[in-house]
């Protein structure tokens, strides 16, 4: 099984944390179709004939490409992949794209999971990150694509944001739990180097949260949604049972995806690759048939790595006897020789011959991570 993710960079207008690759050039949106569908065409040798379990459609928005041109990407898909007919395809949204009309439109169309982007209710907060939507015009776009048949719907949240309180943080909580989502992500904010939200920062105009703050945020995250019926099935990533995201899912347990358009990354068991970050670049080197990607081999110690990251972030863990099977006795007894003192510190444990993070561990994943990673 397989998956496919297509980068779609186009925003309205950007928001001032983010560092994801994107463009403010709609007039260009017909024409990076076209490209996306020569690229679909060429890669289709990549997945070696694999089903497609997965599509998944991020950015940038998403929703800024029209029903038609959203029509003309699925076609090309289902004529060149052997798209499963339970596959899992989700578009990324802004509440304020989501119209009746709108919603009416992606009905129309194969996907069956939306993933919205509210990032928080507040009002004030929504205006400083410079996102498009009001809290109410999320609630009420959610609703739409209730009504309008939607079964699976996940959404995003931000904690850590600049002048949160405990307060505020519990308010948005309770609001997306009344919405009752199947999924829910929440991210503690970061200040990327060279967005804007960086040079406020650097301005003294914004501050970070503080470590025990994000701390408290996030205990209150966990909390909160496993009293709702959620499951903390990765550090980020919330669902009631059934509806984790099978898509991002399939990047924590090692399976292979193809990924179109500029900064999309592919990756197929024993390499991975990422076209280059500029649109024009991209539309150009795909319309001359010399897609422009670097590309990088993966040694059995890169491997370990991916697979020690990838693994101890979800409830599922790692499984020692495929790492023992996979990366042999020497990275086997490396990985348990490191992680001696996080068990006896009660932040790892083994059961049914699996490596997991305890409820205590997940507070302090990222350090129990680099201390399992393999280092020259």
């Amino acid at each position: 099984m397989a998956g496919i993710y297509l980068h779609i960079p186009f925003c309205k207008r950007r928001c001032i944390y983010c560092d994801f690759f994107s463009t403010t050039c709609s007039e260009k949106t017909s024409e990076y179709v076209q490209a996306l569908c020569q690229e679909l065409k060429m890669r289709k040798d990549y997945l070696e004939g694999e089903n497609i379990e997965t599509i998944y459609l991020g950015g940038g928005t998403p929703s800024q490409l029209s029903q038609e041109e959203l029509k003309i990407l699925f076609t090309q898909i289902y004529n060149i992949y052997n798209v499963k007919e339970e596959a899992e395809i989700t578009l990324e949204a802004n509440p304020d794209d989501l119209t009746s009309d709108y919603i009416n439109q992606l009905r129309q169309l194969p996907i069956n999971r939306l993933s919205i982007g509210i990032q928080t209710f507040h009002e004030d907060t929504l205006q400083l990150l410079h996102r498009r939507h009001t809290g109410r015009q999320a609630i009420e776009a959610y609703h739409r694509c209730r009504e309008a048949g939607f079964h699976n719907i996940s959404i995003d949240l931000m904690y850590g944001l600049p002048g949160e309180t405990s307060e505020r943080w519990e308010q948005d909580l309770k609001q997306a739990i009344e919405l009752h989502p199947e999924h829910i992500s929440a991210y503690h904010l970061i200040y990327e180097e060279g967005t804007t939200l960086w040079k406020l920062k650097e301005q003294h105009q914004v501050e970070e949260t503080n470590e025990d703050l994000s701390l408290h945020f996030f205990h209150t995250l966990i909390n909160t949604l496993n009293e709702a019926g959620y499951e903390h099935y990765e550090i980020s990533n919330f669902s009631l049972p059934g509806f984790h995201s099978r898509h991002n899912s399939s990047y924590w347990t090692g399976k292979k995806y193809v990924g179109c358009g500029p900064s999309a990354h592919s990756f197929n068991g024993t390499s991975r690759q990422w076209n280059i970050a500029s649109l024009d670049e991209y539309m150009n080197g795909i319309s001359k048939g010399a897609p422009i990607f670097e590309i990088e081999e993966l040694d059995l110690y890169t491997r370990y790595n991916d697979f020690v990251i990838t693994s101890i972030r979800t409830r599922w863990g790692m499984s020692l006897s495929f790492l023992k099977s996979n990366y042999g006795d020497k990275l086997y007894h490396y990985c348990l020789r490191m992680a001696k003192s996080h068990m006896e510190q009660g932040l790892l444990e083994i059961k049914d011959n699996t490596l997991r993070l305890t409820s205590k561990g997940i507070f302090v994943s990222d350090g129990i991570m680099s201390d399992l990673l393999w280092i020259e």
